[in-house]
């Protein structure tokens, strides 16, 4: 297969630990074409989504760990596969990628995951989808109703819409000082809407990452355990990530929402559960893959590149 990647730029990649450069080795491990661009080289010309993409060659050097061919015009329906693997925040130029990409399966690309089902699952939102499995939950830009929210749980942690890696999060009990500065910077004087949900004190054994390829769960998850002091588990605020078998209760929610989100064109979907509550939806570039490989000796890389070789059969 010839597979494109939209991605952000390979120099940045931290090839230790990055799943897209994972799912890139395991592709040309089995002698699939790998190619590369980024969200500014997509475009519409004559009416056809086209990128400047460059064929990737894997050196096996973990610091200089590619080299690029000279970049050349390609239709995004030319390619097997379209990947695609750009970090958050959504923006809106975010937003824009997913309808050109979705201008592209028009013309018969094939783009994982679904650029409609990226727009339509916000990864905090997604889970009002699911209540049979979610913690009480509040989503207002409104001061009053997040301090009643406060009021009625006990504690609560508060969340920005289009955030990622714990960026924004705070904890808030009703005796802390700094509730009123807090909610105003939050939701900009109420002009900006957040999520609030009950605090879930399972966190202190991992806010876990539970991965679904193909609408299955992989066996073992990445429990990420807060740092001493803090509140958030995520890797990117000091966490430290140890895989586990799934729970009971993991393979309950991975199983229940499996199907139904693979239906909605979600290859690749990492989902976020803190004791046995779904806490997120991760869709637009899920990780974790190299911890889970390292620790479990399960092959992720190779289960998702099996599932893509199923999916453009």
């Amino acid at each position: 297969m010839q597979i494109a990647f939209l991605a952000d730029p390979l120099a940045s990649f931290k090839t230790y630990k990055d799943s897209t450069f994972a799912m890139m080795r395991e592709a040309a491990r089995r002698g699939h074409v790998i190619h590369a661009f980024e969200q500014r080289h997509m475009r519409v010309e004559a009416g056809r989504v086209v990128a400047d993409t460059s064929a990737i060659t894997l050196t096996g050097d973990a610091h200089d760990w590619f080299r690029a061919a000279p970049a050349e015009r390609r239709e995004l329906a030319s390619f097997d596969a379209v990947l695609m693997r750009k970090d958050p925040p959504f923006d809106s130029e975010y937003l824009y990628a997913t309808h050109l990409l979705e201008h592209a399966e028009r013309q018969g690309a094939r783009v994982f995951n679904k650029p409609r089902a990226l727009r339509d699952y916000n990864e905090k939102l997604a889970i009002l989808r699911f209540p049979e499995f979610t913690a009480p939950t509040l989503v207002s830009s409104r001061e009053d109703d997040i301090r009643a929210f406060l009021a009625e749980q006990g504690d609560v942690v508060l969340k920005p819409l289009d955030g990622m890696g714990g960026t924004g999060i705070f904890r808030l009990r009703p005796e802390d000082p700094n509730i009123g500065s807090i909610l105003e910077s939050q939701t900009r004087n109420g002009s900006v809407t957040l999520m609030a949900q009950r605090y879930l004190p399972a966190i202190k054994d991992g806010d876990k990452r539970v991965l679904l390829i193909g609408g299955k769960p992989v066996d073992w998850c990445l429990a990420r355990i807060p740092k001493a002091g803090e509140t958030r588990g995520n890797l990117a605020a000091g966490g430290t990530g140890v895989a586990r078998p799934l729970s009971e209760a993991d393979r309950t929610i991975a199983e229940s929402l499996g199907p139904r989100l693979v239906a909605e064109g979600l290859l690749l979907v990492g989902l976020d559960v803190i004791g046995d509550k779904l806490t997120e939806v991760n869709v637009t570039s899920p990780t974790c893959f190299q911890e889970i490989t390292e620790q479990s000796g399960i092959n992720v890389p190779a289960l998702f590149i099996d599932a893509l070789e199923a999916a453009v059969v």
